[in-house]
């Protein structure tokens, strides 16, 4: 019976210390809203649990929390002009992902993105992280590596892109430009898309629009091939994913 007590405290034991080695490996995202009015974040995991079960609120001045495991990949991005009912059933003015609260699918776009991949949890490794204005701009977003290692580097858009959108780009809603579309949404042509015979980095280079966007945003990405100046890379840190985050 002794030998059985301890077998058990020691089975106990190594139970405790795994589940704490996980949590002290887990990735710990910071959320806060600094926008003057409601986001509605959205997130979308590539493999797992959607973290904050996809979607949730933030009132103006407030933040959340959520911890994701290493090998963790995926996005948020903030709706805005949302109204949903006690079910969690609604729709968003920008962002929407299908008339629900808790997103089980991607934000509509236009839409800024955030997108992670999270490292496996081996020493050496590093996240991926960026800020892509690919799918279009809805909100201004931003994200800061925290007590990491390595480039750590902020990415970004501070600007405000709909004050500044072309015509032919602008999502209207109460006359008031909510939104600001991608090239490639707006006429659907290789060219703007990186598809057919621009389908490759050589054969797509930055237009005029995507050029406006890298000008009024230079850390997040402009077009798909944006690589080079957008990604970011870090080990070992936390993050901090602000809407309309202030000029620094």
């Amino acid at each position: 019976m002794p030998s059985m007590a301890i077998s058990g405290l020691y089975l106990l034991f190594l139970n405790l210390f795994s589940f704490g080695t996980i949590l002290s490996s887990a990735t710990l995202f910071t959320l806060q809203n600094h926008c003057s009015f409601m986001v509605w974040p959205g997130s979308l995991s590539g493999n797992g649990a959607a973290i904050g079960e996809g979607g949730f609120v933030l009132a103006p001045g407030s933040s959340a929390q959520y911890q994701a495991p290493p090998g963790w990949s995926g996005r948020f991005w903030g709706r805005t002009g949302c109204t949903f009912d006690n079910s969690g059933s609604g729709k968003c003015v920008t962002g929407d992902c299908g008339g629900v609260l808790k997103c089980t699918g991607g934000g509509a776009p236009p839409v800024s993105l955030v997108e992670f991949t999270i490292a496996g949890g081996g020493s050496g490794d590093k996240d991926f992280y960026d800020v892509s204005l690919v799918d279009g701009y809805n909100v201004a977003l931003g994200v800061r590596a925290t007590g990491g290692s390595g480039d750590c580097q902020y990415a970004g858009c501070v600007s405000d892109l709909n004050s500044n959108c072309p015509p032919e780009l602008q999502v209207i809603d109460s006359g008031s430009v909510v939104a600001c579309k991608s090239a490639c949404a707006a006429f659907n042509s290789p060219e703007f898309c990186c598809t057919g015979d621009h389908a490759t980095p050589q054969t797509c280079s930055p237009t005029q629009f995507s050029v406006m966007f890298k000008n009024a945003c230079p850390t997040a990405y402009s077009y798909a091939y944006d690589d080079a100046s957008s990604t970011r890379t870090c080990s070992g840190s936390d993050y901090l994913i602000t809407f309309c985050p202030t000029v620094s």
